[in-house]
């Protein structure tokens, strides 16, 4: 038996899944359990059952966690039942020996809210038993009280056959989604005992909105407030590329920046100014001044663009400076528009300043609040901590691109998130004494397509939020009781949901604050994190699930929460094993 339970309440998502193994055996045998998961959720809750016996995980401060496994362990140090796979990713893994004609059951709980990106939310399922299942079906239940716009499903190994045995039902607020394929279904071929599934099964979707000022949700004292204005003008960008052209990114990786700066500079829109350098041990630069994103100068720039070779050092601290200085001294741009400086390179610095304490301290000095710096890690051999800092202490942020065919691809797809800003300097407001706790309330940049979310508790009967953005104010009035009202009796609710979100969500900014804190506020920063991710039941880089096993097996394990500045473990992902 395999299953896959997911409730989805306001972007939400609670996934339960299910594994039922037999030995079926003379003797004893490995059962194992291996399931991938999205790195944005936080697992909440592991169980194993043998023969009726429960082992379940528990959830403890990391390093009090370590050290008790070190004192159960001769070797002491833990393999760790969580690593990354891929780029969306992680794997849980356990194994445990089950005597002949005995019955295991696991099962795995983890929770994420979903973000909406390029206009749509999606809830990510990776489906690979390795092996025929008797009962298997995932089944997702979606309520959105503000009414759902879109939907759909897609999947990566789905045939006529397959389609068939997967459902969809849906009305105003609520879908319900249902795949539950025979095992002849799941077969490669009627002969043959391989299956089918093994890839992607993806929901997509998005909600009606109808209020400019976002739609608030109350449940027993927890408010969560959506915003995601519609069909607001597009501010102006000035942009300036700045690429590693070192040694390190010759070959397929300056082939795939090229191939995919020749389609950006494509879609930049004629109101945009933009700028190119390239760098290596020394910096190149297309103009030396911001230029309008007319036919004649994208071709020209495009002409630039590929005369690109990779060679030489890197001096990341030259490029970036070259490009503040651009920025700094250009003219007569739009009032009213975005400047950004999107940095894209593979490695260290290597060249000029290499320290990279200094170099982060140089750029915050120089862009000094003024301007968003993106920053895009290509492979492995990059500093991801570094560039994750640096971008998070100017306004933006990091991301790693995979040395895949598809890499072209995530550059452009990265590109697309950033290439409509439609808000700036928003900061969301409520009236003094109505609520507390509230998460982030300053946002820099909106992008078309995406959604700002701001949760905390109620303290009052109604409250007036206020969103200001740029020279525009923004009014909704919110009665507490009227709004709760909305998720009465309402089956697909998980508890308080829009408490355990707000957790979630303080937990991860919290994290993502800290990166680019100082030492000290880094440590307090830290500490509100854990106490929440222990109040809360969350497995996060601050805490582990302790996971105990029967007498005579290596007893204790750790699950712990890899971050993408962490150690890497790339393998062939395996999936979910059941009977």
């Amino acid at each position: 038996i395999l299953r896959v339970n997911c409730r989805v309440t306001s972007r939400f998502a609670h996934t339960v899944i299910t594994s039922k193994i037999i030995n079926r055996a003379n003797e004893s045998r490995e059962a194992t359990f291996e399931v991938e998961l999205p790195k944005t959720a936080f697992i909440t809750n592991f169980s194993m059952s043998i023969d009726g016996k429960v082992y379940p995980g528990i959830i403890k401060e990391k390093a009090s966690a370590q050290r008790e496994y070190d004192a159960a362990v001769s070797q002491g140090q833990s393999a760790g039942l969580v690593k990354i796979t891929g780029r969306k990713l992680e794997q849980f893994h356990v194994s445990v020996s089950i005597a002949a004609a005995s019955k295991v059951t696991f099962e795995l709980v983890y929770e994420e809210l979903l973000k909406r990106q390029l206009g749509l939310f999606e809830l990510l399922i990776k489906v690979r038993p390795q092996q025929l299942v008797k009962h298997f079906q995932i089944d997702v239940h979606i309520f959105e009280p503000q009414g759902i716009r879109f939907l759909e499903t897609d999947s990566t190994f789905m045939t006529n056959e397959l389609t068939e045995a997967l459902t969809k039902v849906q009305n105003e607020t609520k879908a319900h989604i249902l795949f539950k394929p025979t095992v002849d279904q799941q077969k490669v071929n009627p002969e043959l005992d391989e299956t089918l599934l093994n890839g992607d099964f993806l929901v997509r979707y998005d909600v009606k909105r109808v209020a400019t000022a976002g739609d608030i949700q109350i449940v027993n004292g927890y408010f969560v407030h959506y915003f995601a204005p519609q069909e607001m003008p597009v501010f102006p960008k000035n942009v300036i590329f700045v690429i590693d052209r070192s040694g390190s990114m010759a070959g397929r990786k300056i082939e795939q920046t090229r191939e995919a700066l020749l389609k950006i500079l494509q879609d930049l829109r004629p109101e945009d100014h933009f700028s190119c350098i390239t760098f290596n041990n020394k910096v190149s630069e297309w103009k030396s001044v911001l230029l309008q994103a007319t036919a004649e100068n994208v071709a020209s720039a495009a002409g630039f663009v590929q005369t690109i070779m990779a060679r030489g050092g890197t001096d990341i601290n030259h490029a970036l400076l070259t490009a503040v200085r651009v920025l700094d001294k250009a003219e007569r741009l739009p009032e009213q528009s975005v400047s950004m400086i999107i940095l894209l390179t593979d490695g260290q610095p290597t060249s000029g300043e290499s320290k990279v304490e200094v170099i982060q301290e140089n750029i915050q000095k120089a862009v000094n609040g003024k301007y968003a710096l993106f920053c895009l890690g290509f492979g492995f051999d990059v500093s991801y901590n570094f560039l994750e800092k640096m971008a998070l202490s100017n306004g933006g942020i990091a991301r790693r691109l995979y040395e895949n065919a598809d890499a072209a691809l995530q550059l452009q797809g990265f590109y697309q998130e950033v290439a409509t800003p439609i808000l700036m300097k928003i900061e969301m407001r409520y009236p003094e004494n109505a609520v507390e706790g509230l998460t982030k309330n300053n946002f820099k940049l909106f992008f078309e397509g995406s959604e700002i979310i701001k949760s905390g508790a109620v303290l009052m009967v109604s409250f007036l939020p206020l969103q200001h953005g740029s020279d525009l104010t923004l009014k909704e009035e919110a009665n507490v009781k009227e709004k709760e009202q909305v998720f009465q009796n309402q089956s697909y609710i998980f508890g308080n949901f829009i408490e355990r979100l707000w957790a979630y969500l303080t937990i991860q900014q919290l994290l993502e604050k800290s990166i680019s804190a100082q030492e000290e506020q880094q440590k307090a920063l830290e500490a509100r994190a854990l106490e929440l991710s222990l109040q809360y039941g969350f497995v996060t880089p601050l805490t582990s699930m302790v996971v105990t096993k029967p007498t005579g097996q290596q007893q204790t394990e750790l699950a712990n929460k890899p971050t993408e500045a962490g150690k890497w473990v790339l393998n062939s992902p395996l999936g979910m094993c059941g009977c």
